[in-house]
């Protein structure tokens, strides 16, 4: 780790899919011990934002660069990205049956740390971390997200960050149809994970989730770029004036 770089830069960033331009030069820094919330209507491209961070094969990046931990990623493959602490929880994370949660969380261990913990090793691990965010203990012996509710997915997701303990936690709409118990659990679980050395980007379509997690700095998100920047207040004016009230700060193309 390098302190005395940021954790996260994304500097003029353009990436699109089937020759089609998704992101327009995005421009953004996430510090080490902050929580920043992008926050963008339905097709800004905030979801592609999450996704070519994380190196997802689908899309090309066609300018800029992303800078992580001071080094440049921007061609990485995904795993390579995941071992060197990046997290994406995804907005509708996958069923895999026959696979249990507590055997998926052994393999993404190995592969994050190089360590290959026994069973009863991992399974107090878990089960730590389970007692810790008020999950079920049960919970790790089910396959993985199958017959999940949405809920139970996102608790997984916020149970993986825990297990894996990444440097930069990317949560793709996390509380998208979530119902208020299951919000107030996923945001009790963001704010147990703070830490001085992690950074979070959530990345989130409503304002409901920061009434449980304060935020650092919001950036408002508008067709493929940042137009926006500033703290709390900032999504307190989206809830006001709605995204339509932002379109005036864009960059001309």
């Amino acid at each position: 780790m390098r302190t005395e770089t940021p954790l996260l830069q994304i500097e003029n960033l353009h990436a699109g899919v089937d020759d089609v331009e998704i992101l327009k030069g995005v421009d953004l820094t996430v510090e080490r011990g902050r929580i920043h919330v992008l926050m963008g209507p339905n097709g800004s491209g905030k979801s592609t934002l999450a996704n070519v961070l994380m190196g997802h094969p689908s899309y090309e990046v066609t300018e800029g660069r992303i800078l992580f931990d001071g080094d440049d990623v921007t061609e990485m493959a995904p795993d390579e990205r995941a071992r060197r602490g990046m997290f994406l929880a995804f907005q509708y994370p996958e069923a895999i049956p026959g696979v249990s949660v507590i055997q998926f969380l052994r393999q993404a261990l190995s592969n994050r740390h190089g360590i290959d913990y026994t069973v009863l090793e991992l399974r107090l691990k878990v089960m730590d971390a389970m007692r810790e965010l008020g999950m079920d203990s049960s919970f790790a012996d089910r396959y993985l997200n199958e017959g999940f509710s949405g809920g139970e997915r996102k608790r997984n997701e916020v149970l993986q960050m825990a297990i894996l303990e990444p440097t930069l936690a990317i949560l793709d709409e996390t509380d998208s149809g979530l119902d208020i118990d299951a919000l107030k659990t996923v945001a009790e679980g963001i704010d147990k994970l703070r830490h001085p050395d992690r950074g979070f980007l959530i990345i989130t379509h409503y304002q409901r989730l920061l009434d449980y997690v304060t935020p650092d700095d919001v950036h408002v998100f508008m067709d493929g770029r940042v137009v926006e920047t500033g703290g709390p207040e900032l999504a307190k004016r989206l809830e006001e004036e709605g995204y339509e009230a932002f379109r005036r700060t864009e960059v001309p193309s």
